[in-house]
């Protein structure tokens, strides 16, 4: 159906006529079957030729039509209403945004994950080689400290002046020269090497984890010199001492070989300070929801068990003591790792920890176990020492 565009009107052929003043009617409805005819405002021109049965607007000039917009049926407004431009279609809903937690989260191929292992390793290697420079220059210094754990041990047992056997004519420049310089530079560039670690694990984080580069950086390389310092100033220390004074008295000169002492060393430096990074390893796997801190309390007792064993193959020795040694803070550093890994939680459920609470009990326990401790030492003839064990008759 269509109408027409005259000078001064439009003539319907139901007998409705539209003029530039509004619509008018004659007395010759349309058929009932067929749809009323929207009134237009003045100017307007409406049509059906819209094959889809919708309506057709326009501009009404007497000597130049407008453009047509088409309009659906659902925006045809009832019959009988009155002129004018149809309302605006409603703008359709924003799209749901992402997940806030997964943004900034890197999307990389199994090639491209290989490439980056590759460039993190390159970058470690590179870090410990400029270590090993510097610690090459100094190497006289490190081997007098490497020696410091066996001279105290054998001057405790009566060996005087101290001394290491050399067996091989170039034991003394391979473990001089290149052994010890690159046990130190392995030590002092450990921030580095754990950066790139970091660096390589955080791809696969959400952006709100990323921010504990910097303490997983400090505290993990902080955790490794801390093992290497309780390893030599305590664990292989008096470690070696019992070892060598099984001896005393019963034929037995106690003498060790370079190599064998310098192999020992490295073993107990390297695997206590390894051993000390169990929290930083807790708090990694609470971190991606391996495990949960009340996982990890329910089964105790098997970590417990495991550690033992642990601490039995990495003991260069196999007597109970060293295995003490050893087994000792490493059961308490896996409950420092829950303990860390219960704060991660914590954080996550937006709660607090009760730190008021706990330091005020701890510093009572701490309290009651020093007034203890100075009335047995007291009572036994114990006095107090700068060295340790700190207590001595």
């Amino acid at each position: 159906m269509a109408f027409s565009d005259e000078p001064n009107g439009a003539q319907t052929p139901e007998g409705q006529h539209l003029s530039e003043h509004g619509p008018t009617e004659h007395s010759h409805p349309g058929p009932a079957s067929e749809e009323p005819v929207r009134e237009a405002a003045p100017g307007v021109v409406l049509t059906d030729a819209d094959p889809y049965g919708g309506y057709q607007q326009a501009d009404y000039h007497p000597d130049q039509p407008g453009n047509a917009i088409t309009l659906t049926p659902a925006e045809r407004p009832a019959s009988g209403s009155g002129g004018g431009r149809p309302p605006d279609p409603p703008k359709p809903p924003d799209p749901p945004s992402e997940p806030d937690e997964e943004d900034g989260m890197a999307r990389m191929s199994f090639l491209e994950h290989l490439e980056e292992l590759r460039s993190r390793l390159i970058w470690a290697t590179a870090g410990i080689g400029v270590a090993f420079i510097v610690c090459l220059i100094f190497s006289d210094e490190l081997w007098n400290v490497v020696f410091q754990p066996a001279g105290a041990a054998l001057r405790s047992l009566g060996v005087n002046p101290p001394t290491l056997k050399l067996i091989s004519p170039t034991d003394a420049f391979q473990i001089m020269w290149m052994k010890v310089p690159i046990l130190f530079a392995v030590f002092l560039s450990s921030p580095w090497v754990l950066y790139q670690v970091w660096a390589f694990i955080s791809p696969g984080l959400y952006k709100n984890e990323r921010r504990y580069a910097v303490p997983f950086v400090i505290s993990s390389a902080g955790l490794f010199i801390l093992g290497g310092l309780f390893a030599y100033f305590i664990a292989f220390r008096y470690g070696l001492e019992f070892l060598l004074g099984l001896g005393i008295g019963k034929g037995v000169d106690p003498s060790v070989n370079m190599n064998d002492y310098y192999d020992l060393f490295v073993d107990v430096m390297l695997g206590v300070g390894v051993v000390f990074e169990i929290p930083i390893l807790l708090f990694l796997l609470t971190l991606v929801r391996i495990v949960s801190p009340a996982f990890l309390v329910r089964h105790s007792r098997y970590a417990i068990l495991g550690i033992v064993i642990l601490a039995a193959v990495i003991t260069p020795t196999g007597d109970v003591f060293n295995l003490a040694l050893f087994a000792t803070p490493m059961i308490l550093l896996f409950y420092v790792g829950i303990f860390a890994g219960y704060l991660l939680v914590l954080r996550r459920e937006k709660r607090r920890f009760p730190w008021g609470i706990v330091l005020k009990w701890a510093g009572l326990v701490l309290v009651i176990l020093a007034v203890i401790a100075a009335l047995v030492a007291l009572y036994y003839g114990y006095h107090f020492s700068p060295k340790w064990p700190f207590l001595v008759r």
